[in-house]
């Protein structure tokens, strides 16, 4: 008869502790790289879903918020394409940000500090959103879209930050 030890052995509940953490570092990592990608293709990420757009009812907010941006973005980068360079380094920060999470990835403990900046800038997104975006003209709803993006980060990082001190306590 064989019994589940893995709650009584130290290394083993460490050992799927970690796991847990390393997986979580890697979804972080993998949306940070997505959300940043994305910003490379914006106007043919823009054309794709222009027909879409159409079928909205015509008085619908979101439907003549997105087609103010296709617009925009159109008449940008057939007057002055320079400017896409500006949502490529958008793009290339996201990736950059990504690869500081490597170091919590491979030591957790060592390098919560990283996973610290990243609730601290999680919680940044907000002001900025809504200083910002009031300033420039994004419709409310979209702000919080935006702010969405720092919620859930902060989220899963606080998450990641309370397994690792959890971990850090038993070590």
């Amino acid at each position: 008869m064989r019994f589940d030890t893995s709650h009584s052995d130290p290394k083993m509940k460490n050992a799927k502790q970690l796991k847990q953490i390393r997986i979580l570092i890697f979804v972080f990592i993998f949306l940070l790289i997505l959300s940043g990608i994305t910003a490379f293709p914006i106007k043919s990420q823009l054309d794709i879903i222009y027909k879409y757009i159409l079928s909205f009812k015509e008085d619908s907010v979101l439907r003549i918020w997105f087609l103010k941006v296709y617009e925009g973005v159109n008449k940008t980068y057939e007057k002055f394409p320079f400017i896409a360079y500006g949502t490529d380094w958008l793009a290339f920060a996201h990736i950059v940000i990504a690869v500081a999470f490597i170091g919590p990835y491979r030591d957790p403990i060592k390098n919560i500090w990283v996973i610290q900046f990243g609730m601290i800038a999680s919680l940044m997104v907000f002001p900025l959103a809504f200083i910002a975006g009031s300033i420039r003209g994004i419709p409310f709803f979209w702000q919080l879209i935006d702010c969405s993006f720092g919620l859930f980060g902060f989220l899963l990082l606080y998450i990641i930050f309370k397994k690792i001190q959890q971990l850090s306590s038993e070590a």
